[in-house]
């Protein structure tokens, strides 16, 4: 079969989709079968994405390699304490999630984007007619990828921030201990920061399901991360600034990296982090019932 614009029809707008070869034998598997059907089959359809291993490498990649070159371009020439310097270091090692989430933010749109893309969302529901389960299993089988690959990139950034952090003179001597993800702050900001990724896979799994448009939800969901912070840069008036800092979703649930000076926070790690839970899940609920009222 050939899709629109010509092509094979196993390839998406990017050439990265599963093909009707593989989701139709996917499927048929799974019919008669339940909820735990279901996640194995889309499970196996995401990992023969060719893009999901790459997108996957990249999300732990790109947080790392950003974290150690943010980490490797400050030092404590100008302040040889905490207080003068005010230097969060573990943020510093995680700051390379900004940008390794963009990876996250395709994967959670390929996981149902690729489908409406070459048809493939036919079969699918042709084998578990039950929409609700169809994108349960989708959003279960790429919040465990993202977990595990965020997982990953987090514990490498810290370790990779470890090595370069003291050469810099960030020292226990100067009051900046080395960086463990078994201690306390340090821990729920690592935690903290691969719960915002799975988040993130979600929020774009529902503007996805929302849209049936790769590049539509693509473009949605980085606009939503990215354009409220320079909006918010460029508001004058410090009352407003924070209040928009305390509802945009990057802002407030990047906070939960934050280790220090929670005070001066527009918003607390935990509570942050909640913003962007109910941003994800409005989005979820959204898609999900466009999913179910509309024709595949």
């Amino acid at each position: 079969m050939r899709v629109r614009g010509g092509g094979d029809a196993r390839r998406d707008v990017a050439g990265q989709a599963p093909g009707r070869g593989v989701t139709g034998s996917v499927m048929s598997s799974v019919r008669g079968g339940g909820a735990g059907r279901a996640v194995r089959a889309e499970w196996t359809k995401l990992r023969t994405l060719p893009s999901t291993g790459w997108l996957l490498f990249a999300l732990a990649g790109i947080t790392v390699a950003v974290g150690a070159a943010v980490t490797g371009s400050v030092d404590t020439a100008d302040c040889v304490t905490p207080a003068a310097c005010e230097e969060d270091t573990p943020r510093l090692a995680l700051s390379g999630v900004r940008l390794g989430q963009i990876a996250a933010i395709v994967l959670g749109v390929l996981a149902v984007g690729g489908e409406y893309a070459t048809g493939t969302i036919t079969a699918t529901l042709a084998a578990v007619p039950r929409r609700g389960t169809v994108l349960a299993a989708k959003a279960a089988v790429v919040a465990g990828a993202v977990a595990a690959a965020g997982a990953v990139g987090v514990l490498a950034a810290l370790a990779v921030g470890r090595g370069i952090l003291p050469r810099n003179g960030f020292t226990a001597a100067h009051g900046y201990p080395p960086l463990s993800p078994l201690d306390g702050a340090t821990a729920r900001a690592a935690a903290g920061t691969v719960l915002y990724l799975v988040l993130v896979a979600l929020l774009s799994l529902g503007v996805a399901t929302a849209l049936r448009d790769t590049a539509a939800a693509t473009t949605a969901v980085l606009a939503l991360l990215w354009i409220v912070p320079i909006v918010t840069r460029l508001v004058g008036d410090a009352a407003w600034r924070e209040r928009l800092e305390k509802v945009a979703p990057m802002s407030a649930g990047l906070a939960v990296q934050s280790t220090r000076d929670l005070e001066r926070l527009p918003i607390g790690p935990w509570p942050g982090l909640g913003v962007l839970a109910g941003y994800a899940a409005a989005a979820m609920l959204v898609g999900g019932v466009l999913f179910a009222v509309r024709d595949a």
